[in-house]
């Protein structure tokens, strides 16, 4: 179990982190979102043991991180920082190495990962020849090689493909089978969503949103409808509880402010010609981001 506890970090006299809380059981996949600046890169050092906080604590299975249990947290940061000069085998026997791991357990968990993302035959050659993807997924692989009880993982689909993207999530996958926990920070809110039950929202290092994603989609109340009809936008916006109307490819998007809307919304499209769709759904992750982001740097 992870448990972040009334966390609170400051550099001199800033405050970069207020007063944060969570707890994270194995098995399960956490979101730690934020801007630019929010704190979760701070954050990510409390985790990992590499700077106390100021106030709170963070366990990890009741202790703090330290070296007789570091061994069993693996990190994949955003800003990629892979020695280029050596080779793919050298690299990962030196990071399994610093987690304690034995020389041999190092090469065999080495030829199943470098397998599994297919590139066996890069295992001789010096990083900076490979492509920036391929680094990728090294240095993805130097963060699982240990077999980690707990996986932060910062931003690591960017720059990926659709195809390497879903490799990386049946991998991810994989470790959340076997009980691990993980820790994952994207701006890629779809995969956020796709992934984790319970997130956090940081802004200006303060808590602007935290929970269980449904609960969080149900609580903002507001709606997306899609509408492939013949009517009129104007006529749309003038309803009760709209408050946009959106063209795209596929017709309209109507945003309403909550469900109690949605019939005399129905009760005018149906009354149109060409009616071909009319789908309610929840507002995404990403719009409940800006706006619970937005909202909160008026107050802070």
């Amino acid at each position: 179990m992870l448990e972040i506890r009334n966390v609170q970090v400051k550099y001199g006299s800033f405050v970069a982190v207020h007063d944060l809380s969570f707890t994270l059981e194995p098995g399960q996949i956490f979101g730690l979102l934020g801007t630019n600046g929010a704190g979760k890169t701070t954050t990510f050092r409390v985790i990992m043991g590499l700077m106390p906080p100021t106030k709170g604590e963070a366990l990890f299975f009741g202790e703090a991180v330290g070296y007789h249990n570091v061994d069993t947290i693996g990190y994949m940061i955003e800003e990629r920082s892979l020695l280029t000069k050596i080779t793919v085998k050298e690299l990962l026997l030196y990071f399994g190495q610093l987690k304690n791991m034995t020389k041999a357990d190092i090469l065999t968990r080495m030829d199943h990962w470098l397998d599994v993302f297919g590139i066996t035959e890069y295992k001789d050659k010096k990083i900076k020849e490979l492509s920036k993807g391929n680094q990728q997924k090294i240095q993805f692989i130097s963060a699982i090689i240990n077999n980690p009880k707990l996986l932060v993982l910062d931003e690591p689909f960017s720059g990926l493909d659709p195809i390497n993207t879903a490799l990386f999530v049946d991998v991810i996958r994989q470790f959340q089978a076997a009980g691990a926990m993980i820790v994952f920070s994207s701006h890629q809110l779809d995969h956020v969503e796709s992934f984790c039950e319970q997130i956090v929202v940081l802004e200006r290092g303060h808590v602007v949103m935290a929970g269980d994603i449904r609960a969080i989609k149900d609580d903002f109340k507001k709606l997306t409808v899609h509408v492939q009809a013949d009517v009129e936008q104007d006529a749309l916006r003038a309803l009760p509880g709209v408050y946009a109307v959106n063209p795209n490819a596929r017709g309209l998007e109507v945003k309403i402010a909550s469900d109690d809307y949605i019939d005399g919304l129905f009760d005018y499209v149906k009354t149109r010609t060409s009616v071909r769709r009319f789908d309610v759904e929840q507002a995404s992750l990403s719009e409940i981001f800006i706006a619970k982001v937005g909202d909160s740097r008026e107050k802070i």
